[in-house]
C-alpha cells in the first residue's frame, strides 16, 4: 500500500456516515447512545457517548471482519511491516495470551526469560505449557533484569530440543533490548517460533535509531500495546503476525477469549492513531527521543540519581536501548523507587509511570511536552534537597530466580491452603505474587517460596509498592500448594 492509502481511516470512516444517518436504536448497548444515562454523557459527551454502539453491517464485527475492520487491519499491517495484523480490546494481554496459545499446547516446552509480564504466566496456566526460563543477569548498580544472553539461549535451545516457541520482551520495562535477530535466526534454525512482546515497542516501528522491531527482526508474533506510546486509548491493542503464521487460526485463538462485543471507541482509536504514525510517525518519535536524552542528561547533573541510557549497552544482555525509556534508579538518594513516586504524586501532582524497589519510569510519549520535562527534573530536584538520606539500609536486588518445581497451571488447579506469609517458607507458591506496574511476578504458580522471597515482598510492602496476584488482598497470607 502507498502513503496515500495510510491516508485513509476506514473504521471511523464509517463511523461517521453512521452518525450522519440518525439511525433509531432498537440494539445494544441499552443507554441508547446516552439517552438513558445522562450522567454518562455529562462525564464522557454526547459525541463519545453516542459513537459507543454495537457491531451491525456497516460496521463490520471484529470477531470475522469482512469490511471496514478487515480494511482497518491490512492497514495496520502495512504500516507495521507484518503479513497479518488484528485489532484487539481485551488489552496486550490478550495479544500475548493469543501469540502463547496459537503456538502451544498442554505439555509443550517455551523458552522465557523469568522476567516476563504476568499475562504469560497466566497464558500458561490456561493452556497447560511448560516454562523454560532462560536466566537473565542482574545489573548489580541499580537492581533490574537485563535482556537474555545468545549464548544462554543457545545452551537452552539446545537442552530442550523439543521447545516449541521461545517468547522475548522488545523492550522490557526499562528499555532492555536483547538481540532478537540472532535469537530469531537460532530458533528458526530449530524449528522454534519467536514471540515477541512489545508491550512498550509500538516507537520501534516508526522511530529511527531505535532498537529493532519484532517484524523487523523476523519474529512470528508480536504483541504490540499501541495505546502507551502509539496514542490509541487504555485497553486497545496490536497483534502482528508473520508469514510464518496462518492468519484465520490466529484469529479462532482470539476468538476463544476476546469479547464479542467490541467498543467502537477503541477500534477508532487504534485506526486513528495507526494513521497518526504511518504518516507523522517518524517525526513524533525524534522530539520523544530528544524529551527523553534532554530529561536524561539534566537529571543525571542533578546528582544522586542515575538516569541510565545507551552507555549500559554490552552487546549481549543489553544489546541495544530504548532511549525513550526515561528509567532512574533513585536510592543514590536514599529512597526507593516507590517512595519518589509517590512524593511526586502526592507533593507536585505529578503522575509518573511506577515506581520500584530501585527505580522509577518516566513514560516519554507523542503527547508530551518539553515545559513537562523541565517540570518534572524541577520536581526530582527539590526532592533531592528535601528528602534525600542515608541509602544504607535499601535492597537494590530487584530480581530474584525462584526455583519451578511444578508447572504453573498443575500448581494453580492444585489443592492448596493460605498461611500467614512468614510461614510459607519452603511451600510451593499456588498463585502470582507481583508489584503493579511492572507487573513482572516475584512468585508464580508452581514456585518454591524462599527466606529471601518472604523478605523481599514484605520490604516493598514496606516501601509502598502495590504488591498484587494473591487471593489475599493485604498479601498477609499466601496460597501454597498442601
Amino acid at each position: 500500500m502507498d502513503k496515500f492509502e495510510q491516508k485513509s481511516a476506514p473504521i471511523c470512516e464509517a463511523l461517521e456516515h453512521f452518525r450522519r444517518r440518525r439511525v433509531v436504536p432498537f440494539d445494544v448497548p441499552g443507554h441508547k447512545r446516552g439517552r438513558g444515562n445522562p450522567e454518562l454523557v455529562d462525564l464522557l459527551g454526547k459525541q463519545c457517548v453516542g459513537l459507543d454502539v454495537n457491531s451491525m453491517k456497516p460496521l463490520d464485527n471484529l470477531g470475522h471482519p469482512v469490511s471496514v475492520i478487515r480494511k482497518a487491519e491490512e492497514l495496520t499491517a502495512d504500516a507495521f511491516g507484518a503479513a497479518h495484523a488484528f485489532l484487539m480490546v481485551n488489552g496486550t494481554t490478550s495479544s500475548v495470551q493469543t501469540m502463547i496459545l496459537a503456538v502451544c499446547k498442554a505439555g509443550d516446552k517455551i523458552l522465557l526469560p523469568r522476567n516476563v509480564h504476568k499475562s504469560v504466566i497466566n497464558a500458561l496456566v490456561l493452556c497447560g505449557a511448560i516454562p523454560v526460563y532462560v536466566e537473565a543477569k542482574v545489573n548489580p548498580k541499580i537492581g533490574i533484569a537485563l535482556g537474555v544472553e545468545v549464548e544462554e539461549v543457545e545452551r537452552v535451545m539446545d537442552e530442550n530440543p523439543d521447545a516449541v516457541a521461545i517468547i522475548i520482551n522488545n523492550p522490557t520495562y526499562y528499555g532492555v533490548c536483547s538481540n532478537l535477530k540472532k535469537i530469531v535466526e537460532l530458533a528458526h534454525n530449530r524449528g522454534m517460533r519467536v514471540l515477541a512482546d512489545e508491550a512498550h515497542g509500538t516507537h520501534l516501528y516508526f522511530g529511527e535509531n531505535l532498537p529493532m522491531s519484532g517484524m523487523a527482526a523476523g519474529a512470528d508474533m508480536a504483541a504490540v500495546s499501541m495505546h502507551k506510546s502509539g496514542g490509541s486509548l487504555t485497553q486497545s491493542s496490536i497483534l502482528l503476525c508473520g508469514e510464518s503464521m496462518d492468519a484465520e487460526y490466529v484469529r479462532q485463538i482470539i476468538n476463544l477469549t476476546q469479547t464479542t462485543s467490541a467498543s467502537y471507541l477503541l477500534l477508532s482509536s487504534l485506526d486513528l492513531s495507526r494513521r497518526n504514525l504511518a504518516l507523522r510517525g517518524k517525526d513524533y518519535f525524534q522530539k520523544v527521543t530528544y524529551m527523553a536524552e534532554y530529561a536524561r542528561n539534566e537529571i543525571n547533573e542533578i546528582g544522586g540519581y542515575y538516569a541510565y541510557g545507551k552507555e549500559l549497552i554490552d552487546g549481549d544482555s543489553i544489546y541495544d536501548y530504548d532511549v525513550t525509556k526515561l528509567s532512574i534508579f533513585t536510592q543514590g538518594i536514599g529512597l526507593t523507587g516507590i517512595e519518589v513516586y509517590d512524593l511526586l504524586r502526592d507533593e507536585y501532582d505529578i503522575q509518573i509511570e511506577f515506581g520500584d524497589i530501585g527505580n522509577i519510569l518516566a513514560y516519554i510519549s507523542i503527547g508530551d511536552r518539553i515545559q513537562d520535562i523541565e517540570r518534572l527534573v524541577g520536581a526530582l530536584e527539590d526532592i533531592k534537597r528535601l528528602y534525600e538520606k542515608n541509602s544504607s539500609d535499601l535492597y537494590c536486588g530487584d530480581f530474584i530466580k525462584p526455583e519451578v518445581v511444578m508447572t504453573p497451571q498443575e500448581a494453580f488447579y492444585a489443592k492448596k491452603k493460605q498461611l500467614p506469609i512468614r510461614e510459607t517458607s519452603g511451600r510451593i507458591c499456588a498463585e502470582l505474587v507481583m508489584c503493579y506496574p511492572p507487573g513482572i511476578p516475584i512468585l508464580t504458580p508452581g514456585e518454591k517460596i524462599t527466606d529471601e522471597i518472604i523478605e523481599y515482598i514484605l520490604f516493598a510492602q514496606e516501601k509502598g509498592c502495590s504488591v498484587q496476584g494473591t487471593m489475599d488482598p493485604t498479601v498477609s497470607l499466601l496460597n501454597v500448594i498442601e
